[in-house]
Formats: structure tokens, sequence, C-alpha cells
């Protein structure tokens, strides 16, 4: 058998079953892994303990007959996810160790399926950033090298520990975080799958907040039918978060037929934006090509208000963001700055944020805080609202319209070097969500898969956007797409 950390979720199951290896097995290749790969920085707080403990259990659950599909399978849960006794500091100095006495409800999903937590995973403070070079661990480091050159790339952001872990084999899968993105870009940079269900399938309870109008779990994996089996482990309604969504959740892996006849696939014009690479470009044509071949319909669709969307998200997820945050004040959990005599609280807040927090934090709080202030509150913050309601107008008219999927790109570029945009003005590092952020602000489901790669060897993933609530029929578009594109390529042993 090929190496046991190497096997797809769905291929580790199926062995499990067999009686051909078992979870403690698959655990102990696993954490070999990730102590021989410390370079990559992915795994942040690991616990090999509790891997063992819950891979015994999980055995003995396969033996009594009792086992979900994802039972005995090894994971990494990104370190937004309160996970209880275990670090859990989304990636920020001002949490520093915070131990929860409680488990995210995602979490406790993946637990009670039997799923093996092997450790917490790197990820941009607080879940803000595109490359994973806010983080206060240092950067995640992405296993692909562009060909010729041993320059460090980004794994992409937020959920960049978790995209470096899967495509280096360190877990069979992890959970990500999507708020504008946070999914599919580092799955696209670093050639594996990652969806962001519709906004209100995965419980956020237990989920650290960044934008809670945005905020998203899902599932970062290697391959379509992976996605499909860990994101039901994952769904489901929950009483404790407000926003979840009290619906059935479908066998998504039962809906892989890979049959897409007679589907209608829209391509949006206005995602042909100004100095895209020619390679972005041919990728796209390429996905579409494919789709089409495999007996879809491609249609030519119009989204008008796509060029306001990234304005309309760094107004909104900021302004949420400044709320979420103020509850970071030194005074019930976490760090608290060192005071001098005649401080008082002012001075407390101010000092404990001003170390707690890393740059990119305190801009987007300060400019969160800036939109939501008396004088500029309708100017900005009501604008970007009304400008989100039509945005998620546009997707309405073209799905009322018959369109099944829409098909983008995932990312302007394949993956950059980690430091090659640290004199760029902030913008341009927000650019990286631009085929994103629309998802999130409809509250769409959204899969980006790895469809090719670049003149340098380095993957590049396509996106397909789905109706809401219809997560069985996009995985079921991307599994067709996956299976035409037969993306192969793996990153070089070289950490």
């Amino acid at each position: 058998m090929t190496e046991l950390n190497k096997l797809t979720l769905s291929d580790a199951r199926d062995a499990l079953r067999k009686g051909e290896t078992t979870s403690v097995e698959l655990t102990e290749a696993c954490l070999k892994a990730i102590d021989a790969a410390d370079a990559l920085n992915a795994f942040v707080h690991k616990t090999p303990e509790i891997a063992l403990e819950r891979a015994k259990a999980a055995d003995a659950r396969i033996k009594a007959g009792d086992a979900p599909a994802m039972c005995g399978l090894p994971i990494g849960i990104k370190d937004l996810f309160c996970t209880k006794g275990v670090d859990s500091q989304a990636a920020s100095g001002i949490l520093e160790g915070f131990k929860p006495e409680y488990e995210s409800t995602v979490s406790q999903q993946l637990q009670d399926s039997g799923a093996v937590m092997l450790g917490k995973l790197n990820m941009d403070e607080f879940a803000m950033g595109s490359s994973n070079e806010t983080s206060v661990y240092g950067n995640a480091v992405s296993p692909w090298r562009r060909e010729g050159d041993e320059a460090p790339l980004t794994p992409g952001g937020s959920s960049g520990g978790s995209a470096s872990a899967v495509a280096a084999d360190l877990c069979l899968a992890a959970t990500g975080t999507d708020t504008g993105g946070s999914i599919r870009q580092p799955a696209a940079f670093t050639g594996i799958t990652g969806i962001k269900p519709t906004y209100g399938r995965c419980s956020r309870w237990g989920v650290v907040a960044f934008a809670s109008s945005l905020d998203q779990a899902g599932p970062m994996t290697k391959s379509v039918r992976d996605a499909a089996m860990m994101l039901e482990a994952m769904c489901g309604h929950d009483p404790k978060d407000s926003t979840s969504a009290d619906l059935a959740v479908p066998n998504f892996e039962a809906m892989l037929t890979g049959d897409i006849k007679g589907k209608k696939i829209g391509i949006p014009r206005e995602y042909r934006m100004d100095g895209m690479p020619a390679e972005i470009e041919k990728l796209w044509s390429e996905g579409a090509e494919m789709l089409r071949a495999a007996g879809a319909e491609i249609v030519d669709i119009s989204l008008p208000h796509t060029k306001y969307a990234l304005p309309a998200y760094y107004v909104i997820a900021p302004a949420e963001a400044s709320s979420n945050l103020a509850r970071y004040d030194g005074v019930r959990y976490g760090q608290r700055a060192t005071l001098e005599g005649g401080d008082g609280i002012t001075e407390m807040y101010e000092k404990t944020r001003a170390a707690g927090f890393g740059h990119e934090v305190q801009r987007r709080v300060m400019v969160g805080t800036y939109v939501l202030s008396a004088g500029f509150y309708d100017a900005y913050y009501n604008r970007a609202r009304k400008v989100r309601t039509l945005i998620k107008r546009d997707f309405e008219d073209v799905f009322a319209q018959g369109i099944d999927a829409i098909l983008t790109p995932a990312t302007p570029s394949a993956a950059f070097g980690l430091g090659e945009m640290i004199d760029a003005d902030p913008v341009q590092m927000y650019l990286n969500d631009v085929f994103t952020v629309t998802v999130n602000l409809a509250g769409l489901p959204g899969i980006s898969v790895p469809a090719g790669v670049d003149a340098k060897g380095l993957p590049l993933g396509l996106q397909l956007i789905g109706r809401p609530w219809e997560e069985g029929d996009l995985l079921n578009t991307a599994y067709a797409l996956e299976e035409a594109a037969g993306f192969v390529a793996k990153p070089g042993h070289w950490w």
C-alpha cells in the first residue's frame, strides 16, 4: 500500500473498512510526517496524545461495525476553531495561552464522527490576510516551489496552514474557514480542493469570529469526493448558532455521479479582468470546454455589480471585525499588557490591543471603526450593504434564468513568493480575493478545483459557484471538472 499519510480520505476509509490498516497506523504515519515537516510551519499546536487516543477509540468503533465515513481518519484543525483544552489562538498574540473549556460545533461533529485531530494549523491572524504572513507563529510555507527556484512561496491565506498540510500529505484533510476566499484561494495555490458551503450550512459556534455575516467553515481535501465526505460530517443545524440553517444534510458523496448532461454553466463576462495573466484566461477557457465536452451547456452571463464587490467587502468585513474584536480588551481572557502605576482602564485597553494585535488586524479594526462612526455610517457602511444586496440579486437573476453553476478563475495568479508583497499597497494584497468575495457577500456555495499548472509548474485552480443549499449538485459538477482536468501534480519533497 502507498504511504498511509498520502491516502485520500475515501481510500483510507475503504482501507480501514477492509482491515488493510488501522486508524492508529494512519495516525502514526501522519504524526511522523508532521514532525519531519517543521520547515512548512503548518502545524502550530501538535496534539499527538489526543490523536492516538482518538485513533484507538476509532479502531474499536470500526471493529464493532459502528463507524461513520470519517471514523478513524486523521485531520488537522485550523487554529480559528476552539478545541477544548487545546490552544486556540486564532494566530494572534492577544489570545496567547487561551485554552477553551468547550469545543466548536464543527470540530465536535468531526470528533463525534470518529475523525482524529492531529493538531492545530497555522493561519493569518484572526483570518485576516491572503498569504499567511500575518500569523503570530510566523509564515506558513507552501510545499510547492517554482521550477528552478528555491524561493519560499505562500500557501495562500487565511487557511494557509490547512492548505500546506493537506498538499504536503501531513494530514488526510483539514478544516478551513472562508470569509472572502480563505478556503478557495489557498486551495487553488496548493493544488487541493476547498469548498465554502452556503452561509448557514456549517455552524459558526465556537469559531473565532472575524466578520459574522461572511464567515463560513468548510473542508480542505485532496479530492472532490473527500470534500463531499467531510462536508457532510461538518454540516447540520445548531441551535447555538442563530444563523445556522435547519435543513436536512444530504449524502453528498452519493450525489457524485459525474453526469452533468444538460446542466447550464454560466461564464460571467465581468470576471475577465484587465491584466489577467494569459495562463489564467487559457485555463478558464479550457475548463469551460471540459464541462461542455461532459455534456453541459456553456452560457455567457452578466453579473453587473461585480466591480463593486471588493470595495463593498472591504467596508463590511472590517466593520464587523471592529465590532467582533472589541471583546479582546485584556479583561476576561487572553493577554493583558503590563501597566504602570497611574494607568486606568483606557490605558489598559490601548496597551493590550496595541501589543496583542498585529498590523493587519489593527488596520482593519481602524478602517471598520471609521466606517461605523457617526459621520460616515451612511456614506460607507450603509452604502456597502446596499451594494451587497445588488450583488446578491445579480446571482439570483442568473439562477432564475436556469443557470446551474458559474465557472470562474479561483485566483488572479499562481502562488507568489513570501515577502514579495511586503512593500505593496495593502489594496494589492486585497486583489487576491477579486474572484471569491462575491460568493461570501451573496452567501453562496463555492468550490476551488485544481485544474492545471502555470509555466513554472505551480498549480492553478478553477472556481465553481452554485445555487444556495445545492452543495450536492455543485460537488457533482466539480467532480466532472476534476475528472476531465485529471490534475495529478504533486509538490517535490524539499522540506
